[in-house]
C-alpha cells in the first residue's frame, strides 16, 4: 500500500491526510488559493459544502430510502396469521376391481354440503388404463404405454368433467353410484372434483364375490396419489392370494419398490425393485412372485422413487374371507386401530418395527367404559426391523372394542406401523375376514360413503377426553332427506351405534361425523352384507378430509429490496 502523502499548509492550517488510491474513490481536490481579503481555507470550504450535500443524496439513494423518509408504521401483530380458506381441488385413485375374479364392483362418490363460499366446479370418475400384465406374472419388465384412447380421460365437456367419465357428481349433498369396469384386465379408477365440490369429496369402492375363491365382501375408501404406502397383516402362507395394486394417473412414469418385511427382516428380491407404471395405467403384482417362500405375516412397504401412484393391497385367504387391507397410518410410536365388532370370532394382530431399534408395545383396548388391558395379551415385543404376530383370540368378549398399542416406557418411544385381522363366523362354519389398521383422528369432519339400509354399524372411539360427535346421513343416491344425530363418548370409550337413516331413503347414502367437542376420536365404518349363510362384512376408517387449508397472509415490506 502507498503511503498517504502529506502537504504543507499555513500556520493556520492543520496537517491532514490526503485519500490513497486503496480507497476507489477520486482524490480530493486541492483548495484554491484565498481571494484577497478572504480568510485562507474559505474557499475550499465553499466548494466543498454543495459536494457533500450532492454526495448524501447520493448515498441516501442507494442505502435506504427510509433514510430519505420516516420508515412506515410496524404492521399490527395479527397481520400475519394465517386465514382458512377450502380447498379447490381433491383428488384420488381407486384400484383395480379384484382380478380374476366374478363379482359385482361399484363406486360411490359423495361431497357432504359445505358453508364456504365456493361455487360451480365438477367431480367425476374416469378409468385408467387396463394392466400391462396380467396379475400372474411377475413385474420385472416395464409396463407397456396404453394404447391411445385407452388410458387418460378424453377431453373435458363444458360442466368440466371428461366426455367418457364413468360417473359425476352434480352437487354436495347428494351421492351418486355406478358400476366399476368389469374383467381380468379392468383397469383402476381416478376421482377429481374441483370448486365447491372439492372440500370432502370422497369416493367408496365396494366388491361382493360370491364364488369359492375370494369368497367376501371387499371395501375400501381410495386415496391420494402419493409417494409411501405401509401395509401390516399381508401373508404368502397358506391360501392366501394377496397383490398389490399399482395405478399411476398421473402424466409422467413412476418407479417403484415393493419392500417386504417378514419375521426375519427385509426379504431381498430384485423383482420388487424398479418396477415402471406408465402414465394412465394399473399394474397388479402377486407377492408370491416377489417373496422368497411362504411368509405368515408381512408388512409391505410400496416407495415411488419418481412419480406417484394409488396403491393398495387385497388379501384373499380362500373360502376363509378377503378385504383390501387398508393402507395405514404413518409410523408412529402410538397407533390405534377403531372398528373391533361384538362378534368377533378371531383377531390377528401384526407390528413391524423400524431397522433401527426394537419396539416394546402395551396392548389395550377401549370398551363402553375406557381403557382396558386384555388378559393374556398385555404386550408385544417387536425386534428392529422384523415383524412380531400375536393371536388375540376373541378378545372383545362379545363387546365392540378400539384397539390400542403404546410405548410400555415412555422413554423409549419407537415407530410402529400396524395390521388386526378381524374375523366373524357364520352359520355352517363359514367366515368372512377384514382387515383394521392404525388411523388418525377424525378431525373436523370425516365422510365414508357407500352406507345401505340396515346394514352400517358405526364405531366412534375417544382417544382422550370425553367428546361429542355429529353424525350426519345424508340422502340417499335415489332421495331421501338427511338426519344428524349427537353422540357423547366417554374419555377412551368407544360406543358402537346403527347408522342413522335418511327419511324416505332410496338407495345407498353417506355418512358424515364431526367433532364437537373433546376428543379426539377416531372412527370406523362396518359394512355387512350377509349372502348364503357367510357374514360378508368390511370395515373402512374415517379420515380427516382436510376440506379447508391454512393461507398465510402477506404484508408489505418496502425494506425486503434490501436484504
Amino acid at each position: 500500500m502507498k503511503k498517504p502523502a502529506f502537504r504543507k499548509k499555513s500556520a493556520a492550517e492543520a496537517v491532514e491526510p490526503a485519500e490513497t488510491e486503496q480507497s476507489g474513490h477520486a482524490p480530493a481536490e486541492a483548495p484554491e488559493p484565498a481571494a484577497p481579503g478572504r480568510p485562507a481555507g474559505r474557499s475550499g470550504g465553499a466548494r466543498t459544502t454543495p459536494s457533500l450535500l450532492a454526495a448524501a443524496v447520493v448515498l441516501a439513494a442507494v442505502f435506504g430510502i427510509a433514510e430519505a423518509r420516516p420508515p412506515a408504521a410496524p404492521a399490527k401483530a395479527d397481520a400475519g396469521a394465517p386465514t382458512t380458506a377450502q380447498v379447490e381441488r381433491t383428488a384420488a385413485v381407486c384400484p383395480q376391481p379384484l382380478q380374476g375374479l366374478t363379482g359385482s364392483t361399484t363406486f360411490t362418490a359423495y361431497t357432504p354440503p359445505g358453508t364456504g363460499g365456493a361455487t360451480g366446479g365438477a367431480g367425476w370418475l374416469s378409468d385408467a388404463a387396463a394392466p400391462a400384465t396380467p396379475p400372474t406374472a411377475a413385474p420385472s419388465a416395464p409396463a407397456t404405454p396404453a394404447p391411445s384412447g385407452s388410458g387418460a380421460p378424453a377431453a373435458p365437456d363444458k360442466g368440466g368433467a371428461p366426455a367418457d367419465a364413468r360417473l359425476t357428481l352434480a352437487k354436495p349433498g347428494s351421492p351418486v353410484t355406478g358400476p366399476a369396469a368389469n374383467g381380468d384386465t379392468a383397469p383402476g379408477t381416478g376421482a377429481v372434483a374441483t370448486g365447491a365440490l372439492a372440500p370432502g369429496f370422497t369416493v367408496t369402492q365396494t366388491t361382493v364375490v360370491t364364488e369359492q375363491r375370494g369368497l367376501g365382501l371387499s371395501g375400501l375408501t381410495c386415496t391420494p396419489a402419493g409417494t409411501s404406502f405401509w401395509f401390516a397383516g399381508a401373508s404368502t402362507a397358506g391360501d392366501r392370494v394377496d397383490y398389490v395394486s399399482l395405478v399411476n394417473t398421473e402424466s409422467s412414469a413412476a418407479v417403484v419398490d415393493i419392500k417386504l418385511y417378514g419375521d426375519k427382516g427385509l426379504i431381498e428380491n430384485d423383482a420388487a425393485n424398479g418396477i415402471t407404471v406408465a402414465p394412465g395405467s394399473s399394474q397388479s403384482v402377486l407377492l408370491p412372485t416377489i417373496s422368497k417362500g411362504a411368509v405368515t405375516d408381512l408388512a409391505v412397504h410400496v416407495v415411488a422413487r419418481s412419480g406417484r401412484v394409488g396403491a393398495a393391497l387385497h388379501a384373499a385367504d380362500g373360502s376363509k374371507g378377503a378385504d383390501w387391507i387398508p393402507a395405514s397410518a404413518d409410523p408412529a410410536p402410538t397407533q390405534v386401530l377403531p372398528g373391533l365388532p361384538a362378534d368377533t370370532s378371531a383377531a390377528h394382530l401384526v407390528v413391524w418395527a423400524p431397522p433401527e431399534d426394537d419396539a416394546d408395545l402395551k396392548i389395550q383396548l377401549s370398551g363402553k367404559n375406557g381403557w382396558f388391558t386384555p388378559a393374556g395379551n398385555e404386550s408385544i415385543h417387536i425386534k428392529a426391523g422384523m415383524v412380531a404376530a400375536v393371536d388375540l383370540g376373541k378378545v372383545t368378549r362379545d363387546e365392540v372394542a378400539g384397539l390400542r398399542l403404546s410405548p410400555t416406557d415412555d422413554k423409549h418411544p419407537t415407530p410402529v406401523v400396524a395390521g388386526l385381522r378381524v374375523d366373524r363366523a357364520g352359520g355352517g362354519g363359514k367366515s368372512d375376514a377384514a382387515w383394521l389398521t392404525g388411523s388418525a383422528p377424525v378431525g373436523a369432519r370425516a365422510t365414508v360413503a357407500d352406507n345401505r339400509a340396515g346394514a352400517s354399524t358405526l364405531f366412534l372411539t375417544s382417544t382422550g377426553d370425553a367428546a361429542t360427535v355429529r353424525v350426519t346421513a345424508s340422502a340417499g343416491t335415489g332421495g331421501g332427506t338427511p338426519v344428524s344425530k349427537d353422540v357423547e363418548l366417554p374419555a377412551g370409550g368407544t360406543v358402537a351405534l346403527p347408522a342413522p337413516e335418511p327419511g324416505g331413503l332410496n338407495g345407498s347414502f353417506a355418512l358424515t361425523v364431526e367433532t364437537v367437542s373433546g376428543g379426539p376420536v377416531v372412527a370406523a365404518r362396518m359394512l355387512s352384507l350377509p349372502t348364503k349363510d357367510v357374514p360378508m362384512f368390511t370395515v373402512q376408517a374415517l379420515h380427516d378430509d382436510h376440506s379447508t387449508v391454512k393461507v398465510p397472509r402477506a404484508g408489505q415490506d418496502p425494506g425486503v429490496v434490501l436484504r
